[in-house]
């Protein structure tokens, strides 16, 4: 376990655990609609959020994601996996992460959770020998991405369970 010191408050960070997936559920479904809503349509949302509003059982407990914590408030989640792990993408490049579902309460965003958390995302994933990390970012968190040193790809289609298109943005750094 680790500790995030945000102004005043110092947060825990440590690697999310098989009976986090039900906390994890409720920080997507309650923090997604509200943080993503003003750039994608209704339609879009609709159909999308059930499906990204659900933690990935494998994703959670694979050892590379992390939940943000104070007592037994959750602040944010996210994590990265190596390409070729079966929680990853596709591909088989150890020296290539993928950034993995990290979201941050809405009601605490912009007071440092999700840049700690990102911090010790990235720290970790360079720690185990990744050198370029990838996002598929919504198109709410391209501006934080970017701040993080996330280089812009362009524009990606992602296409969900169901056939469902979720427009994303595909960004890169060099670790």
């Amino acid at each position: 376990m680790a500790f995030l010191f945000l102004g005043e408050w110092m947060m825990d960070v440590r690697v999310a655990q098989a009976d986090d997936i039900a906390r994890v559920d409720a920080l997507l479904a309650r923090a997604y609609p509200r943080l993503l809503k003003a750039d994608y349509a209704p339609s879009v949302m609709v159909t999308a959020l059930p499906i990204i509003s659900r933690a990935r059982p494998e994703l959670v407990s694979c050892g590379t994601f992390y939940v943000v914590e104070k007592g037994d408030q959750l602040f944010g989640a996210g994590g990265w996996t190596r390409r070729g792990d079966p929680a990853g993408f596709a591909g088989g490049d150890a020296t290539v992460g993928d950034i993995r579902h990290v979201v941050t309460d809405d009601r605490h965003v912009r007071r440092g959770v999700g840049r700690a958390l990102m911090g010790h995302i990235l720290a970790q994933a360079r720690a185990g020998g990744v050198r370029r990390m990838m996002c598929w970012s919504t198109l709410t968190a391209v501006p934080f991405y970017t701040a993080m040193g996330f280089d812009v790809l362009g524009p990606k289609d992602v296409t969900l369970k169901g056939g469902v298109v979720f427009p994303s943005v595909e960004m890169q750094q060099m670790l």
